[in-house]
């Protein structure tokens, strides 16, 4: 078998002395290291070891390049000294490599080999063999639920949630809805609809399988209140709203189910919809830290002699707090020109599906950078490459974009290689090279020190930024005890708070959750729900002060608007019709009116008013 010593990693190596497996490469030449003469015959294309203890062997066949180029590994060279120490004298074994006019450190090639491979073992060389033998193609499918940019609607059999799952598929958005009831759902929405069967009243129900390839959220999930006295199998009394009967609560309690299943749905989900302030994969910030082991990774792996090492400066950052640094000298000896480090394999692979890019926040020295992003634990593979320019001596936060890496592999373009796959992050490396890729050379290269200062990387949601969790709350919320609220000119549900089990209170509690989340998201309370047509104006409000009534069929509708608006992102708002509850509203079949441009109304809204300002004083007692 052939193993490859010259990867991916290597910039514009010539000298192709190859490997498949590094722990192949450590464990024989540490098995030979203290007892063994190497030498390389170019005409002969046979590299010979000789050794006291074995047979003299001729590993020519081993070699996929007849022809190693100068300056990279033309002799290996050992030597024994007599070293005189106060204990005594004792000998010393040394191999080497002459190289043009620089030796070659093999010492600090192997140390590189072992600290991203580990310690070479015939049971990790064996595990590798059969893991390539039994693993799949990289082109088969490991994803049966498919991984588009999937709207999932919980609550997907309820008067809001239904019609948003009928509004987003007439808009042609991809749709999976999680429901408690599997048949009934079918019947109510058909049987080519996308299910997951799910309660969020019970984590365990909430299979990660589920949520594969969402992206966005529409929970429309809520309470069940209905009359006391019962309802008619079309359930007309809860159609026409809580006000016309006197209510109590069926199934699941509101705190079980307002703010335990918020919570449940939120840790399911949160690294599908990823975070506003992005994910931190290095770094410093304020009080939180996430360490990566780091490697060097220079070129001399392929005969150079540059040299970089990755430290953490403990009062280097822009605040004076600590900052990794990436550093070294560069050299175009030996054929070389580059340093780069390296992390060690992500013992989980990182899931960035919910970002665009990483975010580096450095302090810049004027040269260009590379970054490779790995989707494969595999030492030789493929890498996703971007290259970023910085200024002198300045803070800056450079963002990369995943749509701008190229596929490179041995600094060349793979042209058809698999898109770069976010799921699977597998490793990140940075690099500072006198080559770019497919032979080009980077201009601002200078042998010689250099030092980059790196704070944090993150991977970064672009802007603008939409709500990737939208929610179905209700007006009132914070109304219960309110100081000086005449509760007798109220809704039903903020009179009966305490009656309902605290609905309103744990209602309160749910939406709290979300914006604690770090998820970008949009709250929509509507006053009184009804089935009548959408299309009345409207009034948008916030501070939790409005009453009267709004179709089903308008939330549904600015439910999905709000998923696709930056206008609507991190606010909570309330929203109501202009049509009195003694007027019903109707619509002309033939003539409806035309749907509305919500972001008329969403640019007015305000960050962080919730209606909650009234109550700091006075917190609502559960």
């Amino acid at each position: 078998m052939v193993l490859h010593l010259f990867c991916g990693s290597y910039e514009s190596c010539t000298a192709n002395i190859t490997v498949t497996n590094i722990d192949t490469l450590i464990l024989f030449f540490l098995m030979e290291l203290c007892s063994t003469t190497l030498s390389f015959s170019s005409s002969t294309s046979h590299l010979n070891f000789q050794s006291p203890k074995f047979p003299k062997r001729n590993f020519g066949q081993k070699i996929s390049n007849p022809t190693l180029h100068k300056p990279f590994l033309q002799t290996l060279i050992y030597e024994q000294k007599s070293i005189r120490h106060s204990t005594g004298t004792y000998n010393r074994r040394i191999i080497s490599a002459k190289a043009g006019k620089q030796s070659w450190d093999f010492g600090r090639f192997i140390k590189t080999l072992y600290f991203f491979n580990g310690p070479p073992s015939p049971d990790k060389f064996f595990n590798f063999l059969v893991g390539k033998l039994s693993s799949t193609s990289t082109s088969e499918s490991v994803n049966s639920m498919g991984t588009s940019d999937i709207v999932l609607v919980a609550g997907g059999t309820g008067g809001v949630g239904r019609r948003v799952v009928d509004v987003l598929r007439k808009k042609g958005i991809p749709v999976r809805v999680l429901v408690r009831n599997e048949e009934k759902a079918r019947k109510m929405l058909g049987s080519d609809v996308d299910l997951v069967v799910g309660d969020i009243t019970k984590e365990s129900t909430l299979i990660p399988e589920y949520f594969k390839g969402v992206k966005k959220v529409v929970n429309a999930v809520s309470v069940i209140v209905g009359p006391k006295e019962g309802d008619t199998p079309d359930r007309a009394k809860y159609s026409q709203g809580i006000k016309f009967f006197e209510p109590e609560i069926k199934g699941d309690s509101p705190e079980k189910v307002e703010y335990i299943g918020m919570r449940n749905l939120i840790k399911a989900l949160k690294n599908n919809l990823g975070l506003r302030r992005g994910k931190l994969l290095f770094g410093f910030e304020g009080d939180s830290y996430r360490q990566l082991s780091w490697g060097a990774l220079d070129d001399v792996v392929m005969g150079g002699v540059s040299e970089s090492t990755f430290q953490i400066d403990p009062n280097g950052s822009e605040n004076g707090g600590p900052t990794g640094v990436f550093k070294g000298v560069v050299s175009s000896a030996n054929n070389g020109g580059f340093t780069s480090i390296r992390t060690k394999n992500f013992s989980e692979p990182e899931d960035l599906s919910a970002y665009d890019g990483l975010e580096f926040r450095l302090k810049g020295d004027g040269r260009r950078y590379k970054v490779i992003i790995r989707t494969s634990t595999d030492w030789d593979a493929l890498g996703y490459t971007g290259g970023f320019d910085t200024e002198k001596g300045k803070w800056q936060s450079i963002q990369l974009p995943f749509s701008s890496l190229r596929p490179i592999f041995r600094a060349r373009t793979v042209s058809d290689a698999p898109p770069f796959d976010p799921r699977n992050v597998a490793s990140l490396q940075l690099m500072f090279s006198k080559f770019e890729y497919d032979g080009k050379l980077n201009e601002t290269f200078v042998e010689g020190p250099f030092e980059l200062p790196v704070s944090s990387i993150r991977a970064y949601i672009k802007d603008p930024i939409t709500p990737r969790f939208v929610h179905v709350g209700s007006a009132g919320v914070t109304r219960p005890e309110r100081p000086g609220l005449d509760l007798s000119k109220q809704p039903p549900a903020v009179r009966l708070n305490k009656e309902l089990d605290y609905i309103l209170t744990f209602k309160l509690k749910g939406e709290d959750l979300i914006r604690e989340s770090g998820i970008p998201f949009a709250i929509v309370r509507p006053c009184a729900l009804t089935e009548e047509p959408a299309g009345a104006d409207l009034i948008f409000d916030q501070g939790d002060n409005i009453t009267g009534k709004i179709s089903r069929e308008e939330i549904a509708r600015m439910c999905v608007a709000a998923l696709e608006s930056p206008y609507a992102c991190d606010k909570t708002f309330e929203v109501k019709s202009v049509v009195p509850f003694s007027e019903p509203f109707t619509v002309d079949p033939e003539n409806p009116p035309p749907e509305k441009d919500y972001d008329i109304y969403f640019k007015d809204l305000k960050e962080g008013i919730t209606g909650k300002e009234a109550l700091q004083e006075n917190p609502i007692p559960v």
